[in-house]
């Protein structure tokens, strides 16, 4: 069910519009991502502008846009989808820095409109199987097999991983988290175990793999 807005969640007259159509909103996912742009000294202003724009300026929009609403009511969940990138570097300059700005505004925005019963919590995943992989997949087959090698549970992710994590958190059974940051990343964040094996002589034989 449901009914698709077109719009550029970029542009603060579009979310207007948007949030309009959609009438009050109860729970609002900020899941707009992506990024083109890497290497630091190879990045156009322009690109920065973008990357920033769709993953952190998209939120604040949204966010600003409902939160009056929630704030009437009394009630309300803010569920920000960042990522791994956001809490360590994997690459991609840009969307790394938006994404540790998502983190940071999602615990503001806990911070602040808490006593208003609303709550701000983040999802940082890591790789997920999305359409966005597509083209990597096309030009490198192979590209999953070689991630997963640093994943604790040798599997990229599913879009119902986040998904689920997502319906959670704006459940009632979610009701007293706020302002936190749940990692959906396979492990990734809780340790290299290819640094592991390269420092520790007696690290377990059967874990090479």
């Amino acid at each position: 069910g449901g009914t698709a807005v077109q719009a550029d969640v970029t542009v603060a007259a579009d979310v207007a519009r948007m949030v309009d159509a959609a009438g009050p909103i109860d729970v609002l996912v900020n899941n707009a991502g992506g990024g083109m742009a890497d290497d630091l000294l190879e990045i156009s202003e322009e690109e920065w502008d973008t990357d920033v724009a769709v993953n952190l300026k998209s939120a604040f929009l949204c966010s600003k846009a409902v939160l009056p609403g929630m704030i009437e009511r009394g009630s309300g969940v803010i569920v920000n989808i960042s990522s791994v990138n956001g809490m360590a570097f994997f690459a991609n300059e840009p969307y790394s820095a938006a994404k540790a700005g998502l983190i940071n505004l999602t615990r503001s925005m806990a911070v602040r409109y808490g006593k208003h019963g609303i709550r701000a919590v983040a999802i940082a995943p890591g790789t997920i199987r999305t359409p966005l992989w597509q083209e990597r997949v096309d030009k490198e087959p192979a590209i999953f097999e070689r991630l997963v090698r640093w994943y604790p549970l040798r599997r990229v992710g599913e879009p119902e991983d986040v998904a689920n994590a997502a319906v959670f958190l704006a459940s009632d059974d979610a009701s007293w988290i706020t302002g936190e940051v749940l990692r959906v990343d396979g492990g990734l964040l809780a340790g290299n175990a290819q640094m592991a094996r390269e420092l520790v002589a007696n690290f377990s034989p059967e874990d090479e793999d």
